[in-house]
């Protein structure tokens, strides 16, 4: 399973209907927090994607409506009896952020918590896949993250097995699994009876940023793009001074990287009433793209190739 959930989309200023950036991804029950403006505890809360069995939460960068949640989220944590530890990551100075909320009596010690500093290229690894940080161009120093499953292995052939003279049964197994096996003293490895490797998923989360050339090449054929869309491309000079990308820029974007699907997020107040311009600049450039809404939920299939 790959699910994600936005549980907040807003772009600086909140509005009733969005809530600050916050979008929580799980993957096979493993629940990892990129971006967590204020409120997001009780976001999570509304979505039911419980919080216990959060991993990381990765910082795009240090401005309030993307860390002010920080202090709310672990205390809920504490109180609910939390003991395993939690990483924070972020691009520089999130330490320092960190040592103030600490310092303000704002973040629990009933629980560890790791503190990373990471820069463009770092990539933290888990269990069958990684995150990776990427460079961006915001107004301070800022971060965009892909989330990429490791290569899967080839379809079986059954039939090439059997023709083979593999018998249906465990040594199917073993040869699924890569390994070499012995029958009748005639050796049958497993590249024979196995297609070539599939791609795992791949998600890409911007945060805040002017399209970049490091988003771009972590899109190329990515199964989701969460692309920063703020504005409509009307407002491109706005954009531009802000440091943040239109929704036709962002559309643009993943038509030159050749994504599946794109998501539009951190919405300006402006469109709080229609958000079409922003899907109609988009589509002038590509085709699968929607809107992200507060507690929108999409799940990330598998791919057949």
């Amino acid at each position: 399973m790959l699910q994600v959930t936005f549980l907040g989309t807003a772009g600086s200023l909140p509005t009733p209907e969005r809530s600050p950036s916050a979008v929580l991804v799980n993957r096979e029950g493993e629940l990892h927090l990129f971006d967590c403006g204020e409120g997001t505890q009780r976001q999570m809360m509304r979505a039911k994607t419980g919080m216990m069995r959060l991993g990381h939460i990765f910082l795009s960068h240090l401005h309030a409506d993307h860390i002010l949640g920080i202090p709310g989220l672990l205390e809920t944590m504490a109180f609910q009896g939390r003991t395993e530890p939690l990483t924070i990551a972020g691009p520089a100075r999130t330490s320092s952020v960190m040592k103030l909320f600490s310092a303000l009596g704002c973040c629990s010690k009933s629980f560890p918590i790791e503190v990373l500093e990471l820069a463009h290229g770092d990539e933290i690894s888990m269990d069958g896949y990684r995150v990776l940080a990427l460079e961006t161009y915001h107004s301070v120093p800022s971060l965009g993250y892909c989330l990429v499953e490791d290569m899967r292995p080839g379809r079986f052939n059954r039939s090439r097995a059997v023709e083979l003279g593999v018998p249906p049964g465990p040594l199917f197994g073993r040869l699924q699994r890569g390994e070499t096996i012995v029958l009748e003293g005639h050796s049958i490895s497993s590249e024979e009876v196995m297609g070539p490797p599939r791609p795992g998923r791949k998600l890409v989360y911007s945060g805040d940023t002017r399209p970049c050339p490091a988003i771009e090449e972590a899109a190329k054929d990515a199964d989701v793009v969460i692309h920063d869309s703020a504005l409509a491309d009307d407002m491109q000079d706005w954009a531009v001074s802000t440091r943040h990308s239109t929704a036709g820029e962002a559309g643009a974007l993943a038509a030159r990287a050749k994504a599946r699907l794109l998501v539009l997020t951190h919405i300006s107040s402006r469109y709080s009433e229609d958000t079409t311009p922003l899907l109609e600049d988009a589509r002038r450039h590509f085709q699968d793209v929607i809107v992200a809404t507060d507690l929108m939920r999409i799940d990330v299939p598998l791919r057949d190739d």
